[in-house]
C-alpha cells in the first residue's frame, strides 16, 4: 500500500448570488476527480498551467480546504473523514511549504517563535531550551546561522525565507511534505540551492514529497513520478524519464514542445505545437474531454461527449485520452492548431520580400528635395540681376542645402534642366535603399 493515496478527490466551490438570501447558482470545479498514489521516500511532481487546480489539490490533502468528494488516505487513515481535533493532531505527519515565503511567515514573530510554535502545539520538546537546540540543528541543515533565531522575516532574502519555511516543516518530523511552488519566486541560482537542499534532506531523513510546480525543468530534475493536470483533472501520469521521452496526451505534448532546448542544433529541428482557443472556465468546463476544445487531434464522435478515464497504456504510463495510441502511431492527423518550427515561431519566413509600409515614404523623401529646389534654381539669376536686399541675402544664406543643388542645375541648357534635376532623385533612391537594407541586416 502506498504512503499517500488520493481517490476521486473533488473540491467544488459554490457560486452564490442574491441580495437578502444567498442562492447557490453554480460551482467552480477546481478539482474534479483526481486519483494518484505517492510511494514512501519518492517525489511526486504535479505540473500544469495556472488555474488548473494544483494548489487546491495540495491544500485539500492537508484539509486546508474542504473536500467535496473522494478520499485522502495517509498510511491507512482517511483524512477526509477525520473530525477537526483529530485532523489537527494528524497534521504533524503532513506539512506544507507555501509558495510565498514572506506571506506565510508572521512579520511580528521572530524566527525562534515561528519555528517553536508548531513544536509547542504538538508537545515536542520538554522545555524551551530543548526546543531551541533542535531548532538550531534544523537551521544548520537548511544552511542558516544560529543567530537567525532573534531576527524577523523581513531581515532575510527570498531564498533564506524559503529555507525558513522548509525548516518550519522539518521541526515537526513529518512523513510527507507538500511543496507548493517552492522555487518559483526565487532567482535561478537560489532555485538550484533550494532544490539541492530538498534532495539532501530527502536522502538524509527519508522524506516523501508532493511537489507542485509549473516549471517543467525543475519537476524533471527532482521528481520520480510526474502527473499533468488540466482544468481540475489528471490527464497523464508516468515516470519522469518516460514522460519526457514520449508524452502521450496532446496537452502534455504541447507543454513539452514549449520548453526551450539549450542545444542549438536540437532547437533548430524541434517542432512547436500551437494550441488554439483560451483555457475554459472551471465554473463551466466543456462536456466530454476537458481538453477537446483546444486539442489539435480532437474527434467529434467521442471527445465532445465521452469523458476519458485515466488508463494504463503500458510501463506504468497512464493517460486520459481516447486516441492516445492512434496519435502516437500517426493514424490521426491534425484538425486544428498548428505545428511550426520552434525557431521560426511568430517570424515571417521571407522578410525580404515584404517591404514595411513606413519604409516607402523614407525612400521617396530624398527625391522630393531636388524637385523643390528647382524653383530657387530658376529664380537665382533674377535675384542676382535685381540685386536682392540684404535681408533676402541673409535668408538665402540660411538655406545652404537648397542653394547648392540649384546652382549646379543652372549650367545645363533649358531643355536639359528637367532631366538634370531628375538624375539626383534617381541616384539617391538606391543609396537610401542600401542604407535601409544595411539597417535591416543590423537589426
Amino acid at each position: 500500500m502506498s504512503l499517500l493515496e488520493l481517490d476521486g478527490v473533488k473540491v467544488h466551490f459554490p457560486i452564490k448570488k442574491g441580495v437578502l438570501v444567498d442562492r447557490t447558482v453554480g460551482h467552480v470545479y477546481a478539482v474534479d476527480g483526481v486519483s494518484l498514489k505517492v510511494e514512501a521516500g519518492e517525489t511526486y511532481g504535479l505540473v500544469g498551467e495556472s488555474g488548473c487546480g494544483k494548489t487546491t489539490l495540495g491544500r485539500s490533502v492537508l484539509r486546508l480546504v474542504d473536500i467535496t468528494e473522494g478520499s485522502v488516505v495517509l498510511d491507512g487513515t482517511d483524512l477526509a473523514k477525520l473530525p477537526g481535533e483529530e485532523m489537527r493532531r494528524f497534521r504533524r505527519r503532513l506539512q506544507m511549504v507555501f509558495q510565498d515565503p514572506l506571506g506565510s511567515l508572521n512579520p511580528r514573530q521572530n524566527i525562534e517563535s515561528i519555528l517553536s510554535e508548531g513544536m509547542i502545539a504538538h508537545g515536542i520538546g520538554k522545555d524551551q531550551e530543548e526546543r531551541r537546540e533542535k531548532i538550531k540543528a534544523i537551521l544548520d541543515k537548511v544552511g542558516l546561522p544560529s543567530n537567525a533565531l532573534a531576527r524577523y522575516p523581513h531581515e532575510f532574502s527570498g531564498g533564506q525565507r524559503q529555507r525558513i519555511g522548509i525548516a518550519r516543516a522539518l521541526v515537526l518530523e513529518p512523513d510527507v511534505i507538500i511543496c507548493d511552488e517552492p522555487v518559483s519566486a526565487l532567482d535561478v541560482s537560489v532555485q538550484a540551492q533550494v532544490i539541492n537542499l530538498l534532495e539532501e534532506l530527502q536522502q538524509e531523513l527519508g522524506l516523501t514529497y508532493l511537489v507542485i510546480a509549473h516549471d517543467l525543468a525543475v519537476v524533471r530534475h527532482i521528481s520520480d513520478t510526474i502527473g499533468v493536470m488540466y482544468l481540475g483533472s489528471l490527464v497523464e501520469e508516468a515516470p519522469s524519464d518516460a514522460l519526457y521521452a514520449e508524452p502521450k496526451h496532446p496537452y502534455t505534448k504541447a507543454l513539452m514542445s514549449a520548453v526551450p532546448v539549450p542545444d542549438p542544433e536540437v532547437e533548430d529541428k524541434r517542432e512547436r505545437i500551437l494550441l488554439t482557443g483560451d483555457l475554459p472556465s472551471p465554473a463551466n468546463p466543456p462536456s466530454g474531454c476537458r481538453f477537446h476544445t483546444r486539442c489539435p487531434w480532437a474527434q467529434a464522435e467521442r471527445c465532445a461527449t465521452e469523458r476519458p478515464q485515466l488508463r494504463d497504456v503500458g510501463g506504468g504510463h497512464r493517460v486520459a485520452c481516447h486516441y492516445a495510441e492512434d496519435i502516437a502511431s500517426g493514424k490521426l492527423s491534425l484538425n486544428q492548431g498548428e505545428i511550426v518550427s520552434a525557431t521560426r515561431e511568430g517570424v515571417d519566413d521571407n522578410p525580404e520580400t515584404d517591404t514595411p509600409a513606413e519604409d516607402t515614404p523614407a525612400e521617396d523623401a530624398p527625391a522630393k528635395v531636388p524637385a523643390q529646389a528647382e524653383k530657387p534654381a530658376k529664380d537665382a539669376p533674377v535675384a542676382e540681376a535685381d540685386k536682392a536686399s540684404d535681408a533676402d541675402k541673409a535668408s538665402e544664406a540660411e538655406k545652404p542645402a537648397k542653394a547648392d543643388k540649384p546652382a549646379q542645375a543652372e549650367k545645363p541648357a533649358d531643355g536639359d534642366k528637367a532631366s538634370e534635376a531628375e538624375k539626383p532623385a534617381k541616384a539617391e533612391k538606391p543609396a537610401e535603399a542600401e542604407k535601409v537594407t544595411k539597417a535591416d541586416e543590423a537589426v
